[in-house]
């Protein structure tokens, strides 16, 4: 298994715990989406899961970087 594969795994978990406390409270706040949470939540935990998959891919390179250049001039 590769590095990038392990961060990005350790990652996800962090990412899909945000993604999917976003999204339960977007639901609960919303009365429209309140309304039909039983049909909205399930679908909060499915595109949490869809959205932090390529997200946390994408995040896993910056976190193996032993050093971040800034741009203080």
């Amino acid at each position: 298994m590769s590095t990038r594969l392990q961060i990005a795994l350790l990652i996800f978990m962090m990412t899909n715990a945000v993604a999917f406390g976003v999204g339960i409270v977007l639901v609960l706040m919303i009365p429209a989406l309140a309304a039909h949470a039983f049909e909205a939540i399930p679908a909060v935990v499915f595109g949490s899961f869809a959205i932090s998959a390529p997200l946390s891919w994408f995040i896993a390179p910056t976190m193996r970087a032993r050093y971040q250049r800034t741009n203080s001039h």
